[in-house]
Order: C-alpha cells, then sequence, then structure tokens
C-alpha cells in the first residue's frame, strides 16, 4: 500500500496518532526507498517515547526531528536540519498532520474566546503555511528531478503537499455535522488550512507540486475520542492508499481516507 511513496517525506505531529501511524506505516516499506522525517515538539520528552522506539526499530528509515510548529524559530531550525540531511536530494513528500483542538470538545460558543480561536489558528493554519514557505527549495528539487521523464505529472512522490484536515471544516456539511461537534476554533482554523490548500495548489502547479487536503475519518485519538470508529491505523492505512493514487486532477481538493471528495 505505502510501498510506492518513495523518497523523502516529511511528518509533523509524529509522536502519537495519526502522526505515528502515518510514520509507522511508512517505516514499513521494505528496501531503502524512502527516509522520514518525524517531527514533533519534544523528541526527548515522554510522549515521544514510542516514536523513538520506532525509529530504533527502522535503523536508518527515520530521523526524529524537534518541530514546534507554533514557533517560528523552531520551524526555522527544523528546515535547516532536514536541508543539512537531505543535502542534493529534494523533499518528495509533505504531510502537515499537527494540530491542536482549543478549547475541549464540543467546544461551544460559551466556552471559546480570543485565546482559543489564536491558538488554533496559529497551529493549524499559520504553522502549515510557514513550513511550507520554508522548505518550497526542498520540494522544488524533488519536483526537478527527471523533469524531462515526468513532464507535467503531478504525484505524492515526485513533490508534494497533504495537509491534513477535517470533514467538519466543510462550509456545505455544517449544518448535518455542527450539532455532532461545535468546535468553532478547530472547525473555522481547519476551513482556512482548506483555502491555504487551494492557494498553494494554484501557486504550485507550475512548480508541478501537488497540494492537497485529507479528512482522515474520525479515529481513537486524544483528539478524536474512544467512540471513534476508527483505529489510527486503519485511517492511516486508507489515507496511505489514497496518496499512492493522487494526481494532477486531485490538486487543490479535499478527500476523505476513502478517497471520496467533500464539498468545500
Amino acid at each position: 500500500m505505502s510501498e510506492r511513496l518513495k523518497g523523502n517525506i516529511l511528518v509533523t505531529g509524529a509522536n502519537r496518532g495519526i502522526g505515528l501511524a502515518l510514520v509507522q506505516q511508512l517505516g514499513e516499506t521494505p528496501g531503502e526507498e524512502g527516509h522520514i522525517y518525524a517531527c514533533c515538539r519534544d523528541p526527548q520528552g515522554p510522549g515521544a517515547q514510542a516514536l523513538r522506539d520506532l525509529s530504533t526499530q527502522c535503523p536508518g528509515k527515520i530521523t526524529v526531528v524537534k518541530l514546534d510548529v507554533s514557533d517560528v524559530d523552531s520551524i526555522s531550525s527544523a528546515v535547516q536540519t532536514v536541508s543539512r540531511i537531505i543535502g542534493a536530494g529534494g523533499l518528495n513528500l509533505l504531510i502537515n498532520n499537527a494540530a491542536i483542538n482549543r478549547p475541549e470538545t464540543p467546544a461551544p460558543l460559551s466556552a471559546c474566546g480570543k485565546t482559543d480561536m489564536m491558538e488554533a489558528y496559529e497551529t493549524n493554519v499559520v504553522g502549515p503555511f510557514l513550513l511550507v514557505k520554508m522548505l518550497l527549495p526542498l520540494l522544488q528539487k524533488a519536483a526537478a528531478m527527471d523533469d524531462t521523464v515526468k513532464g507535467n505529472t503531478m504525484s505524492c512522490s515526485r513533490s508534494a503537499i497533504v495537509n491534513i484536515s477535517t470533514l467538519i471544516s466543510s462550509i456545505e456539511k455544517c449544518p448535518e455535522t455542527f450539532p455532532i461537534a461545535q468546535m468553532y476554533p478547530y472547525r473555522t482554523s481547519k476551513a482556512a488550512l482548506n483555502m491555504l490548500t487551494r492557494c498553494l495548489a494554484e501557486d504550485f502547479r507550475r512548480h508541478n507540486i501537488l497540494v492537497a487536503a485529507v479528512h482522515p475519518g474520525w479515529v481513537r485519538t486524544a483528539m478524536g475520542g474512544e467512540e471513534a470508529s476508527l483505529t489510527p491505523q486503519e485511517s492511516v492505512g486508507g489515507v496511505l492508499s489514497i496518496l499512492t493514487s493522487l494526481s494532477n486532477k486531485h490538486s487543490g481538493m479535499l478527500l476523505d481516507w476513502q478517497g471520496n471528495t467533500i464539498p468545500w
């Protein structure tokens, strides 16, 4: 399933939940066809023990990188680290997975304040924006490799940005999803991430860099809760299967973990 995703892959929020499952399944790819840069805020802390263990189990395939997507200096430092390791190579796939939910679900209007809105926007939108901006030279480098063979064909194995979004970011679907979880800061920040996805897709077509947003489903994570219908492994299995099939026609779209298009 994930064996066709080759090259250098960077995953944010990689120490737990969906991010950890992404690194795990990508790390199971046989051979030396790819390298994973697994990013999290505190690589040496107790919350990253599972990620450190995974790195040990996959020698030479996973590099753990310190990255706080809400801190511009941390983003800059992480990009410098990855750039130094990659060297003449390019970055084939960036998965912007790190996100926060403020305050706790259901987050009705009465419970939300300015700080909640600003923190969600800073992490869920500004962080991916800055990371893409700083990693663009590496993404361009990957897209330009073997250009005479690939032409204008876009794919996640060539050069791509995948933003992990959500069904509840859909404005059209809001009437049916709002009663389940109001989540004002999370919903609005992810809707903004969708617009960022669309803008980047239009901007980067000239570079042959694919940009798409993916809803991973309702997943049993710290954010999704124990009642969620999918395990992280099930969700990521679907997501990675979808990523291997993305092409030019999917750039700028919001898809779910089964490949269905979600309306904006």
